[in-house]
């Protein structure tokens, strides 16, 4: 791709996806208030509808068919790595002190952390699927070279990068509404997106070295991103209060995902 080293590619899709977080969270420097509920809508919609899209295209569709190479009935691996990734997420989510963003109170074990500190946590939660998602589809086309696997690593990071965007803004704008300075504000936006490049290399070294369990391992990727997208994208979106915008946001999410998946794979 590009007449590039297949490494080289790999590097240039993780990187991506973290700097269009940060680029998204240097918004901070330029709007004075937070998101207003139309952008919200949007942003958070198109969100949901690129990581429906990568969950099926980009995960379980590859679970599936590595798993019958294998010699493995493709609905085993998938159905349960996929329903082990919502259960990760969801014990995770009863731990981990974390504060959406609106939200009035906590969740996860009590504690005494700031407020702005468990938004930035909540955030930095749903990021890890979104990295392992992309450091195994990298890993899997570092184990099975081709163009199209190479091409299809690189557009999932691509259609995550460009969520990534509003998701960085979605996170320093209200942390400045809780009188976080605006330096802190977007290095905090920074850093809930740092996740995401480690998680993608745990996710490349998971493919490359335990290569056999690799179906269970995409098929748990896209069931943690599809948690996310429901207990959370879809509700800070209040996309159940009739919104047409948000809901056609998230139709045009996936329709681009879907594209790039199957252009480039």
């Amino acid at each position: 791709m590009f007449n590039l080293p297949d490494s080289t590619v790999t590097v240039i899709g993780i990187a991506f996806i973290f700097v269009m977080t940060s680029a998204g969270s240097a918004m901070v420097f330029f709007f004075r208030n937070a998101m207003g509920t139309l952008a919200k809508q949007i942003f958070l919609g198109f969100a949901a509808g690129v990581m429906i899209a990568a969950s099926v295209w980009s995960l379980l569709i590859p679970s599936i068919e590595e798993a019958k190479n294998m010699g493995l009935p493709g609905w085993i691996p998938a159905a349960i790595g996929f329903l082990a990734g919502g259960l990760f997420l969801l014990v995770v989510d009863n731990i981990l002190p974390h504060m959406h963003i609106g939200a009035d109170k906590p969740e996860g074990v009590k504690s005494s952390l700031k407020r702005t500190t468990m938004l930035v946590f909540a955030v930095t939660l749903h990021n890890i699927p979104e990295g392992l998602a992309v450091g195994l589809a990298f890993g899997f086309a570092l184990v099975n070279p081709s163009a199209i696997a190479i091409a299809s690593a690189f557009g999932l990071a691509l259609g995550i990068g460009l969520q990534n965007f509003p998701e960085g803004a979605a996170i320093s704008l209200p942390l400045k509404q809780e009188k976080m300075s605006t330096g802190k504000s977007f290095l905090a936006g920074v850093l809930s997106g740092a996740v995401e490049p480690v998680a993608a290399v745990i996710g490349i070294l998971l493919a490359t070295q335990l290569t056999v369990i690799m179906p269970w391992f995409l098929a748990f990727a896209a069931g943690a991103m599809i948690y996310v997208v429901v207990e959370e994208l879809i509700p800070e979106a209040r996309l159940g209060e009739h919104s047409n915008v948000g809901t056609i946001a998230v139709m045009i999410g996936f329709v681009i995902m879907m594209i790039l998946d199957v252009a480039l794979g």
